[in-house]
């Protein structure tokens, strides 16, 4: 097989890590759980009883309750991911009991952000198409910074002739993206706060918080190596990157993705969904090295590009199903529809330069270069 990363399948390579390595990293994840949860009460973040309310606190108070939100995310991705590849070594019951909990949390959590982001993507999209930013003012929320300056959005980018058609409709396809996408934010936002207040939550950082001291760990896993199980999962994902048309990987136009995009069935392209499993198991691959190697071990740059590629070809496909979603609403004038038309191509098309991207960089990973 070609070399990879870390050699994880070489049961001979490296030091053996046991399930007493698996044990402190769980332990770790949960204890930064706890630090993050801490933090996030301690701005006014939380709620009780499911309730929303205004949070308190100014700028500096929201940018740590982000921060705080972003690393509940990142242990709980962790956490779960860890119990998933060595899900053997520890007591079936309550593992397959949290791992569900920690995905319904990860994923209302990261709902708020990913449509601020998608917004501020498909914004910025058409103001580089049109030549004229259509919304500022929501950009500049979208991006939740102060934006750039007024004068500089008046000179950059001039229109030219070209672009007419599509500089008509711009302006109606943003407000339009904008309304829908700020209402799915702030839908998103109130329910994450529900489910920080809620009874489900307070089992799942209860479990963490008893994990943080004690990891259910079969009887014979504090003495069993790690590598193999890490090793599948290295395996898992090879095999998932082998069955990528990445020979066709990168083309300049797909027809079927964009036909399919524009069409009436709502539904993801099919294309996307093996590349988004690779994604979830690259990330299973870089937690398992992690366990087994320690946080400290500097992640290949190689990985670490190619998981970039790929966050990037999710950003741009969602970003394409929501110009495509919003192409739909009924009763838009012709102008906005084109506008859509546009940024949804343009969007695809950024979905097969992530594609080449990332087999660029995973060629570069199984060559074993130096």
């Amino acid at each position: 097989m070609a070399q990879r990363h870390h050699d994880l399948t070489d049961p001979t390579a490296g030091p053996v890590s046991t399930g007493d390595a698996l044990a402190g990293y769980l332990r770790g994840q949960a204890t930064e759980f706890l630090r993050a949860l801490r933090l996030h009460r301690e701005t006014g973040g939380a709620v009780s009883n499911g309730s929303s309310g205004a949070s308190t606190g100014g700028p500096a108070s929201a940018e740590v309750r982000v921060d705080a939100v972003r690393a509940l995310r990142r242990s709980a991705r962790r956490i779960s991911g860890s119990l998933h590849t060595f899900r053997p070594l520890l007591e079936p019951e309550w593992s397959e009991g949290i791992r569900p909990e920690l995905a319904w949390l990860s994923g209302t959590l990261a709902l708020e952000h990913a449509y601020g982001a998608r917004l501020e993507r498909l914004l910025l999209a058409l103001n580089r198409l049109s030549g004229a930013a259509p919304v500022p003012s929501q950009l500049a929320g979208a991006a939740g910074s102060a934006g750039p300056d007024p004068a500089d959005r008046a000179t950059a980018h001039p229109a030219t002739p070209d672009r007419g058609n599509l500089t008509v409709g711009a302006a109606k396809a943003g407000a339009l993206l904008d309304r829908q996408l700020t209402l799915a934010r702030t839908r998103a936002h109130s329910t994450a706060l529900q489910a920080l207040g809620s009874s489900r939550f307070h089992a799942v950082a209860d479990k963490l918080a008893v994990l943080a001291s004690e990891v259910p760990l079969t009887p014979t896993a504090p003495a069993t190596d790690l590598r193999p199980l890490a090793g599948a999962a290295e395996e898992r994902l090879a095999d998932a990157v082998t069955a990528l048309p990445l020979v066709t990987a990168g083309s300049p136009y797909n027809a079927e993705a964009l036909i399919h995009g524009l069409s009436p069935d709502p539904a993801p392209h099919p294309q996307d969904a093996p590349w988004h499993q690779v994604r979830l198991l690259l990330r299973l691959h870089r937690y398992a090295c992690e366990v087994v190697h320690g946080r400290s071990t500097p992640l290949d740059v190689r990985l670490l590009a190619a998981g970039e590629a790929l966050d990037r070809h999710r950003d741009a496909s969602e970003a394409s199903s929501a110009a495509a979603q919003a192409a739909r609403t009924p009763r838009i004038a012709p102008a906005t529809a084109y506008a859509l038309g546009v940024l949804h191509a343009d969007q695809r098309h950024e979905v097969e330069a992530a594609r080449y991207a990332f087999q660029r960089s995973w060629q570069k990973q199984t060559i074993g270069a130096p």
